[in-house]
């Protein structure tokens, strides 16, 4: 494998759980609800789909697993937060915190460890290879030789652009954020869609949650490290559109693959030289709210 393909890769493995998690995050923040248990949702299905594959060694049961295990957890969150009128900051925080309690005291029930769950070996996630034009510079690359986790992603972003631009429940999805008012004098429920977009929350973070441990072959402590945070905010630069989120994911990814071979090309700080993905989002978030008062005001 060249460099160039390579770096690509980890393009590829530092992006798949941020879209993933930040495609879920869409529906709910669409809907008018802040999501921030993001981060505990990536988290149980990185852990649900360790311990499924590693009982039954079935890689499908792992990921299915990991899925219904965060959706289960966003059901929670769902109900809580719409049905009992809970404030949903202060909901997903207790999600996140409760996610990283609860795999370290099942690791302890289930495998006498104090967290950390390594498989046997590390599940072969597949590639899709055509001959001849998976040899072609670059562009080979980018398309074919990938985990199946990447066409995963593709479907799902373009899945989730159809459903929420082109069906009527996207619409009424959307209108869940600033008029309520109207769906309820059409005789819709707005709890039912915000309900819903909880779940596809769930089933999105399950599915980044899994290739987190599973591409590794082992689950850690906060194996998350993060990334549902940033999930949020990609969500916010992309302009909570599916073609965003894939653009502001490609930039972290980019930056952070780029900050660890830097690693290697400069004698500067290491901690310096990790942040720099982190500080590039901030910059990015500075400039964008700045650009949105200076719209707000000419208008």
């Amino acid at each position: 494998m060249s460099s160039v393909d390579s770096f690509l890769r980890g393009v590829t493995d530092i992006m798949i759980p941020l879209l993933l998690a930040a495609s879920g995050g869409l529906f709910t923040e669409l809907a008018g609800m802040l999501n921030i248990a993001l981060e505990g949702l990536l988290l149980t299905g990185a852990f649900f789909a360790v311990v499924l594959v590693h009982y039954t060694g079935n890689l499908a049961l792992g990921i299915a697993g990991a899925v219904l295990g965060a959706m289960l957890l966003s059901a929670v969150l769902g109900v809580t937060t719409l049905r009992l009128r809970s404030n949903v900051f202060i909901t997903g925080l207790a999600a996140n915190l409760f996610a990283s309690g609860l795999t370290v005291v099942l690791s302890r029930k289930l495998f006498g460890t104090g967290g950390v769950v390594v498989l046997g070996r590390t599940p072969d996630l597949g590639g899709l290879n055509v001959p001849l034009l998976k040899d072609l510079p670059v562009i080979g690359g980018v398309l074919f030789g990938h985990s199946f986790y990447v066409y995963v992603c593709a479907v799902i972003l373009f899945v989730s652009w159809l459903v929420i631009y082109k069906t009527p429940f996207g619409f009424r999805l959307r209108a869940c954020d600033r008029h309520a008012r109207a769906l309820v004098s059409l005789g819709l429920r707005p709890g039912t869609y915000r309900f819903t977009a909880f779940l596809a929350s769930g089933v999105a973070c399950g599915l980044g949650g899994s290739f987190l441990s599973l591409n590794l072959g082992a689950f850690v402590p906060n194996i998350s490290a993060g990334k549902g945070w940033i999930a949020l905010v990609v969500i916010f630069l992309g302009g909570r559109r599916p073609l965003g989120i894939l653009l502001a994911a490609l930039v972290f990814g980019l930056t952070d693959a780029f900050s660890n071979y830097a690693q290697e090309l400069f004698n500067g700080p290491a901690d310096f030289i990790l942040a720099l993905p982190y500080l590039l989002i901030l910059l990015v978030m500075v400039g964008v709210s700045a650009a949105a008062k200076r719209k707000a005001r000419v208008s």
